[in-house]
C-alpha cells in the first residue's frame, strides 16, 4: 500500500536527516529509492510542515537546523457494524472493513474481501 511505503521513506529520511547522513542529494534519493524529483518533493513537504530541513554543501548532507522530531503513528483495526454503517451511509456488508488515521491524513477506509 502507497501510504506504508511513503510513512516508511518519511521515517528513513528523519532518522538520515537526524544523523547527518544523506549524502549528495542523489545519494539521499537512492538510499530512500525515489527519483531526486521526488526526493524534493518529500522535503517541501516536510517544510510545509515545519521541518527546518537544510543542505550543507560541505558537509554533503542534509540536516536539521534546529531539533527537530517527526512522530508518526498508524494504527488499524476493524470497524463494529455501527461505524460501518456510519461510514457507507447506512449500507454495510460483512466485508471486513479496517480503519485507520495517521498524523499527516485524514480518516482512510481500508475494505478486504472474505
Amino acid at each position: 500500500m502507497k501510504l506504508f511505503k511513503y510513512l516508511e521513506r518519511i521515517s528513513m529520511m528523519h532518522k538520515l536527516v537526524s544523523r547527518q547522513k544523506t549524502g549528495t542529494p542523489d545519494e539521499c534519493a537512492r538510499q530512500l529509492g525515489v527519483s531526486r524529483t521526488s526526493l524534493y518533493e518529500l522535503i517541501d513537504e516536510l517544510k510545509s510542515r515545519g521541518a527546518p530541513i537544510s543542505y550543507s554543501k560541505s558537509a554533503r548532507t542534509f540536516f536539521y537546523r534546529q531539533p527537530y522530531d517527526i512522530e508518526i503513528k498508524c494504527s488499524l483495526r476493524p470497524l463494529t457494524p455501527l461505524e460501518a454503517k456510519e461510514n457507507y451511509g447506512g449500507w454495510y456488508n460483512s466485508s471486513k472493513v479496517l480503519f485507520f488515521r495517521t498524523q499527516l491524513s485524514e480518516l482512510s477506509m481500508v475494505t478486504l474481501p472474505c
